[in-house]
């Protein structure tokens, strides 16, 4: 018996945010939109399908409740997206994914499921053998959703599915891959920005240092300015759902994924957020918001038109905050905090991962920064291939010389697209067991060695780092002082908590890892 299908595509936001953040996630971590899940809704509407946003993560649905609700809609095709706001967070929401994919398969076995975003893209054919769906997606996503809506619309039961480009599936019990799929190149016709009436706005919050000295995290907004990135850095997994794409465009390889969305097209899309919804604190989630000086001038002309005391944080390079005209107009458009890749003080560490900054470039650039009146989170990243205990603490230091007004310390992981992940399964480097553990707040996270310390020595130094950053009188007295009394105390409330951590060590043993786990790495490969 053939059942109707009302609805073409439901975008699904997975959830299980409790083991990637552990007790985090209850009120310090932020709850984002779904940035491509809106995209891709966008998209598919401009193509002529019905579409529906069921974010799971902001509403705290089960799997079961997705499941349910999935049922309720029928949808002709179910697309699961585990893209992260940053690139390397779509492989840690994969136990949340697969839990739902299997739940919804159990609950309506006929119905067709597809898996998409940058851990899908790094890892098609192995996700297509561990996971409860029908389809993979190994490009970017929104040329392979309207193909396979396609041809499951022209004949439901046995769908032509080898013109369907960017897909991976089954015939039988082999996997079979399709051409990629290209890039969409025009933004301003076929994706020019979210579909923000599909989402329920009410749902989500900023990060707590976000709104430092403002009143609530709530109403939230997320949203790209540009796509992709012109950068290969070996630790960034970034560009994994965009290099078939690349390929299938024709397009030159120098140019890589970056594009760029129509600047009225984005103060339109904040402007209407704010007046619709009183939405003031945004994330500009671009890899690097101030590349393209031309086009960050251009959004800030038009936000500063709007009057709406906006609250926006972005990512920044180093060798991008040396314009202090462009910054000035940035605090006054309402950019009130950049995020600035640090990574590590020692040159010889970033010198191997391409980031050859010296220290006094770093200071100035935040010195620009800060002159401007924009707060700075300084980003800094433990277990580099170079990484020892001195160079690692000359970072902590650093850092703390810096007293940047908030900082993220991460441990080095081979996110999967990464070329660092792939040299760690060339050459039997020791991985996380299960996705979770390549989140930097799971108990089970376990970082990279490096060619001197154990992951688990790594992720030691980073929690003893975390809290000799935060637990100082210096930093106490900043906060306190640019942000006001409220601050003080979220950041006491902050060092309340603890990570449970299960490979943690400060003795060279990672938990019950294998020897090779203990053993310095090898020298990298260029």
């Amino acid at each position: 018996m053939t059942r109707s299908r009302p609805l073409d595509l439901l975008l699904i936001n997975p959830g299980g945010q409790q083991r990637i953040y552990q007790n985090l996630s209850t009120n310090l971590a932020a709850k984002e939109p779904p940035i491509w899940a809106g995209l891709l809704a966008t998209y598919a509407r401009n193509k002529g399908h019905s579409v529906a946003i069921l974010d799971a993560n902001a509403l705290d649905l089960s799997p079961a409740e997705v499941a349910e609700q999935v049922a309720e809609l029928r949808p002709l095709l179910t697309a699961v997206v585990v893209y992260g706001h940053n690139p390397n967070a779509s492989t840690f929401a994969m136990p949340g994914a697969g839990d739902v994919c299997s739940a919804v398969k159990e609950a309506d076995p006929e119905g067709r499921v597809i898996l998409l975003g940058g851990h899908v893209s790094a890892l098609p054919e192995r996700t297509l053998a561990e996971e409860d769906v029908d389809f993979v997606c190994g490009g970017e996503g929104g040329v392979t959703l309207h193909e396979l809506i396609g041809a499951l619309r022209a004949t439901p039961s046995r769908p032509e599915l080898t013109n369907v480009r960017g897909l991976w599936w089954r015939d039988g019990g082999t996997a079979v891959r399709n051409p990629a799929a290209p890039l969409v190149r025009d933004l301003a016709r076929e994706m020019p920005g979210m579909a923000w009436d599909l989402l329920d706005m009410t749902q989500y919050r900023a990060h707590n240092w976000h709104c430092f000295g403002r009143e609530n995290r709530a109403p939230y907004a997320a949203l790209y300015t540009t796509l992709g990135c012109p950068f290969t850095c070996t630790f960034c997994c970034i560009q994994a759902p965009f290099k078939s794409g690349e390929a299938a465009s024709g397009l030159d390889p120098k140019i890589n994924s970056y594009r760029r969305f129509d600047p009225d097209h984005v103060v339109e899309q904040i402007g209407s957020l704010w007046r619709e919804h009183g939405i003031q604190n945004i994330k500009v989630a671009d890899e690097l918001f101030l590349l393209d000086r031309r086009h960050v001038s251009r959004i800030c002309d038009g936000l500063s038109a709007l009057h709406a005391d906006l609250n926006i944080w972005a990512y920044a390079r180093v060798d991008t905050c040396n314009d202090a005209g462009l910054l000035v107009k940035m605090r006054e458009a309402g950019v009130r905090w950049l995020a600035i890749g640090i990574e590590s003080a020692s040159e010889r560490v970033r010198a191997d991962v391409d980031k050859g900054y010296r220290p006094d470039a770093i200071e100035q650039a935040i010195g620009r920064v800060r002159d401007a009146g924009i707060h700075v989170m300084g980003n800094y990243i433990f277990g580099l291939p170079e990484d020892d205990r001195t160079s690692m603490r000359q970072t902590l230091d650093f850092a703390k010389s810096l007293n940047t007004e908030f900082a993220n310390f991460f441990s080095a992981m081979a996110y999967p697209g990464s070329q660092l992940y792939r040299d760690a399964v060339e050459r039997g480097w020791p991985l996380p067991e299960t996705w979770d553990g390549y989140s930097q707040h799971s108990r089970s996270c376990l970082p990279l060695p490096t060619r001197h310390l154990s992951g688990g020595e790594v992720l030691a130094f980073r929690d003893t780092a975390f809290r000799e950053y935060f637990d100082r009188d210096e930093y106490r007295t900043m906060v306190r002082g640019t942000f006001g009394e409220a601050a003080g105390e979220e950041i006491e409330r902050m060092l309340g908590h603890d990570l449970d951590r299960e490979h943690a060590s400060s003795t060279g043993s990672n938990g019950g890892a294998s020897r090779e786990a203990r053993e310095p790495l090898a020298p990298q490969r260029a």
